[in-house]
């Protein structure tokens, strides 16, 4: 780097790379006990909750340990939580089931969670936390082996990777301590798990993919705080997912579907399963008369207790979803999330009282472990992999055993497998055809994007990035056909030329946008674009590639999705 381009640098006590419900808990946590230290939080997204996605229904137990009167002056859209409905769908009807505990939300809220966390966001700066939306953190500052804090704020690179009149090289925000709050796959977080050997030992994490709609209803049809969930159609009972349907505020309706990543069918759609389950009678009859109003994606931690990775190296320490501390049976990852911000806050706040300041905070996660945390997440840790390894039956037989019978006591431990590496061939699988969409209660994946707010400035190198461009033609097209045309939920990924038009003809997965087209992979026949413009930051590519040829890294400028305040 020239003199001319040395970046600047700002120094703090705590730096915190991410503005969701961990990151957010954490700076707050940090600032109760210890208001003279200098937080920093950086975001991505254009604003505290732009990238903020969950059909959430919050149970306030770290809430209550963080700021135990959040009641009097609760986030907007607050509804507490009514009637469970766990039902067991086929094609046509829909049978009750017996709610599992786990999954009973008497005293929780149903939620918005984007606005959740813009009122932890007030909150936070209300304490003096420094918070900086739209400042994507691009690489981590590493120094003789110890994290230093990261890099942010990188802008005006142009796609061909010159630098543009506006090229800013970004500013080093160096801390004590540096907590990474990435979320799901993050993408810092992932040469952590490298740099730092932090996975040896551990599970392989297991991810899946939540997609949701907001719909506004009749008020006749709302009924506040409603709590619907199913399993079983429109899913084959070798897939593991299912669905929400939460009520909020006087006539909102969060309606998502999940789909776990460890599915072997490569011509499954898992956006357009999720248009399919919304003409089920049971669900059309809740939607009808109502209209769509927003639309997102992104990658669930599914691994659970035996996938937690390592959760400190010198410098630093991972907190909430990216370290995987979603509660797949409960159907809720928000508490335990802020509750391991907490905790980390806690060890760093006594790390700073200290005289000798460790480079290590292994109190963190000795202090986690004896935390309410560790057993809720150990006492269903066979419960998501009995699904992959049984599938839907085996996989509810197992989990009453588990629940009901060993109470979560099993002297065994069950683990999971990459999710790439579960895909099958395409000539050795069943074509899967999925009806159009009627453009009322089911919709194509451009509209649905149009609805994200996604944005990106088109002049800059793609953040979604081929390894090994070469390596598409031979492994993705001619033994998979394309799969990342199916599993995007945003047609970010196009499959294209006369042997993809004659063999994906007719296919909701061949959506020409004419736009954004960012990358090209292949030849000949068949040959792959990328229109790295429509991405919702879901990841759920860098995770289900089957030869783990997808990097997704932040893209420049705050980019990416705007989700409303009801998302």
């Amino acid at each position: 780097m020239s003199e001319a381009e040395q970046r600047e640098s700002m120094e703090f006590d705590v730096l915190i790379v991410g503005g969701g419900p961990a990151g957010l808990a954490a700076a707050i946590r940090l600032k109760q006990r210890a208001p003279d230290a200098t937080v920093c939080l950086v975001e991505k997204g254009s604003e505290i909750g732009a990238h903020i996605l969950s059909g959430a229904v919050l149970e306030p137990r770290a809430l209550d340990e963080l700021i135990p009167d959040w009641r009097d002056d609760p986030p907007a859209l607050a509804t507490p939580a009514g009637a469970d409905h766990f039902m067991y769908l086929t094609e046509t009807r829909a049978f009750r089931l017996p709610t599992p505990p786990g999954m009973h939300n008497h005293g929780n809220y149903v939620v918005s969670l984007g606005n959740v966390c813009r009122w932890l966001g007030q909150k936070a700066e209300a304490l003096g936390v420094e918070i900086y939306p739209g400042f994507a953190a691009s690489e981590s500052i590493v120094e003789d082996g110890q994290v230093r804090g990261v890099v942010a704020g990188v802008a005006g690179i142009l796609k061909d990777g010159s630098k543009g009149p506006a090229y800013e090289p970004g500013m080093e925000l160096r801390a004590t301590y540096t907590l990474f709050a990435e979320g799901c796959r993050g993408s810092l977080t992932k040469k952590l798990f490298e740099r730092y050997g932090l996975r040896e030992g551990v599970a392989p994490q297991t991810f899946a993919l939540g997609m949701k709609e907001l719909w506004e209803i009749p008020k006749e049809k709302h009924t506040p705080g409603l709590v619907w969930h199913s399993i079983g159609w429109p899913l084959q009972r070798d897939t593991y997912g299912g669905s929400w349907l939460y009520m909020l505020g006087e006539n909102l309706v969060s309606i998502g579907f999940v789909v776990g990543l460890d599915y072997p069918n490569p011509w499954l759609s898992p956006f357009d399963e999720f248009q399919r389950f919304k003409t089920h009678p049971e669900v059309r009859k809740m939607l009808e008369g109502g209209k769509r109003v927003a639309y997102g994606a992104r990658a669930l931690n599914e691994g659970g207790f035996q996938a937690i990775p390592k959760l400190v190296f010198p410098g630093g320490a991972l907190i909430g979803d990216t370290a995987g501390f979603l509660n797949v049976p409960k159907i809720k990852g928000s508490h335990t999330a802020m509750k391991s911000g907490m905790v980390a806050a806690d060890a760093v706040a006594d790390a700073l009282a200290g005289a000798d300041r460790p480079a290590v905070l292994e109190s963190y996660p000795r202090a986690l472990e004896k935390s309410w945390v560790w057993e809720e997440l150990r006492s269903v840790r066979n419960i998501r992999p009995g699904f992959a390894k049984y599938g839907l039956f085996g996989g509810m037989v197992t989990a009453a055993i588990d629940t009901y019978v060993l109470r979560g006591k099993a002297p065994w431990t069950w683990h999971h497998h990459e999710d790439h590496e579960r895909l099958q061939k395409a000539a050795n699988a069943k074509r899967i055809e999925y009806p159009k969409p009627d453009g009322k209660l089911t919709f194509d994946r451009l509209s649905s994007v149009f609805l994200s707010n996604t944005n990106h400035e088109e002049d800059q190198p793609a953040h979604l990035k081929l390894r090994d461009p070469g390596r598409w033609k031979g492994t993705n097209w001619d033994l998979y056909r394309s799969p990342e045309s199916r599993y995007c939920p945003a047609a970010v990924y196009e499959a294209v030329g006369p042997e993809a038009e004659r063999e994906l003809k007719g296919t909701p997965d061949a959506e020409a946008t004419g736009q954004g087209a960012s990358v090209e992979a292949g030849g000949g026949g068949a040959r792959l674009v990328i229109n790295a413009q429509n991405c919702v930051h879901c990841k759920t590519c860098d995770i289900k590639d089957p030869t783990q040829n997808i990097d997704w890294t932040t893209p420049q400028g705050g980019g990416g999705p705007n989700y409303i305040g009801g998302m």
